[in-house]
């Protein structure tokens, strides 16, 4: 049984980090999304709201789970029984991130392999940080996170048109 862990911050969950944990789902037995508790970056979502976030944007995928850790990668992964990580890749500096992740957990862990995953097309421009900048201004994300997200994010960030607009991502002022 080959168990694999995807990490990531996911604040918010994006339709391309639920494809990336789908797909992962299907080319692996166990599948544990990682949800880093402590990151060096200032969050819209509490760990544990993230936590349940991406459980319910996951629910219908029976051998993909959600936890929380805070720590090394390459320990959660060791602690959850896991012989991969999982990253989804969108763009030439994702990959200079991960290769340059891959070749320290690899020092650090050399047991645990990486496996990367181009993200879709669709979601090619996607990240958590422009998300939220285009809610902030009033821009429609429809589409780009689940439902459940999106609700919260309008919510969360003061931005009442966020799930009412109609429009794209540039037309609410982000770029």
């Amino acid at each position: 049984m080959v168990t694999a862990v995807y990490p990531g911050t996911f604040d918010p969950v994006t339709n391309g980090h639920v494809d990336i944990a789908m797909r992962s789902s299907r080319l692996f037995d166990k599948v544990i999304v990682g949800v880093y508790d402590s990151p060096p970056k200032t969050l819209v979502f509490s760990t544990e709201e993230r936590v349940e976030l991406f459980h319910r944007a996951i629910a219908h995928i029976p051998n993909v789970e959600v936890r929380p850790y805070a720590g090394l990668t390459v320990d959660f992964a060791k602690e959850m029984g896991a012989t991969v990580v999982v990253r989804g890749l969108r763009m030439g500096s994702d990959f200079d991130y991960e290769f340059n992740m891959a070749l320290m957990n690899k020092k650090l862990s050399p047991d645990v392999e990486l496996v990367c995953l181009m993200t879709r097309l669709e979601y090619q421009f996607v990240s958590s940080s422009m998300l939220k900048e285009a809610t902030r201004l009033g821009g429609d994300v429809r589409g780009l996170v689940p439902d459940h997200v999106l609700s919260m994010l309008g919510d969360r960030l003061g931005a009442t048109k966020a799930a009412s607009i109609s429009g794209s991502i540039s037309e609410g002022g982000a770029s």
